[in-house]
């Protein structure tokens, strides 16, 4: 146990027989369970892990490849099962430092929060190593998961190395969260619907032996895709169904009020083009609704930004 919490590392498992048993081998002696879910590994992943005869092991094998959330998901109900208070997630390429393990548990243990994930952005020593399309596409990622999950205060999402209470994990339905490699933002947009505390913890980066298996493409396709529907599925439960706050009215009102905008302003254009010059009162009713469903959709973000659980 750790300061009187019991604890369970999950090991979501793909192609991993090199590092495996590396990781579960280096898995802090506190923790009272490892929970290593093997995705459907066309290799030995399984067998190397059962090798270690760790005496904490489960080991789950899964009959068909669900990807790296639903082993996630998978660890997470075995770890309820178990009556673990914390449930912590660690790649089985041995990515993350296992003693850096105690940052994340601290927050949950000795201040109140229910999530707790690392973050490799809070200094640049902490991102040596990292390849720079990775910093690049991690920024941008960043930006939209912000807007769409409502955690302002995090950066990073993709960082997998993450701690979560059990009762962060009942208040989340965790068989709709995405299952593959955009999982980390879908649990993020559940966290926030569900008011969980989460904040980030500086982790640097550790990259070695381990290879990526992520398809860029269909992996931004889907992130783009679900960020887009979980930001309105957050908006609809939070601010509409569960409140009618001001923030949905003003979110609403804004996009309706620079649609009015653009829609007078592409008129406007058009008739130019064909030489008729806009009076005055046709740039008015393009300029002044936009700017106001602009200002609108500025304040719908900030007091977004203001109901950011703390």
């Amino acid at each position: 146990m750790y300061k009187g919490k019991s604890i369970s590392v999950v090991v979501p498992a793909f192609r991993e027989q090199e590092l495996i048993a590396e990781t579960i081998l280096g898995v802090p002696d506190f923790v009272d369970h490892i929970i290593v879910v093997d995705d459907c590994s066309p290799d030995e992943t399984s067998e190397r892990a059962a090798a270690t005869a760790h005496p904490k092991l489960t080991l789950i094998t899964l009959k068909e490849n669900v990807g790296v959330g639903g082993a996630i998901i998978e660890g997470h109900k075995r770890a309820l099962e178990l009556e673990s208070e914390i449930s912590v997630v660690m790649a089985g390429d041995n990515q993350m430092d296992p003693d850096e393990l105690p940052k994340l548990l601290d927050p949950i243990i000795d201040e109140g929060y229910e999530f707790t994930k690392g973050s490799r952005f809070f200094s640049f020593e902490s991102m040596k190593g990292m390849p720079r399309h990775r910093v690049f596409g991690n920024i941008v990622l960043t930006f939209l998961n912000k807007a769409a999950s409502g955690y302002w205060n995090l950066v990073d999402p993709q960082n997998g190395y993450t701690a979560i209470s059990a009762s962060a994990l009942a208040k989340v339905p965790l068989d709709k969260i995405a299952k593959r490699y955009e999982f980390e933002n879908d649990l993020l947009i559940w966290l926030n619907i569900a008011g969980v505390r989460a904040r980030d913890v500086n982790i640097p980066a550790r990259y070695g032996m381990e290879t990526s298996t992520v398809k860029l493409l269909p992996f931004i396709t889907r992130t783009t895709w679900l960020l887009f529907t979980g930001f309105w599925r957050r908006i609809w439960l939070k601010y509409i169904l569960w409140s009618f706050s001001p923030i949905a009215l003003l979110l609403i009102a804004g996009l309706l009020m620079m649609g009015i905008g653009s829609a007078f302003g592409i008129w406007a254009t058009t008739q130019a083009i064909k030489g008729t010059s806009p009076t005055a009162g046709t740039t008015m009713l393009s300029v002044v609704p936009f700017m106001i469903g602009f200002m609108m959709l500025i304040q719908s973000f900030v007091l977004d930004i203001m109901e950011t659980p703390k």
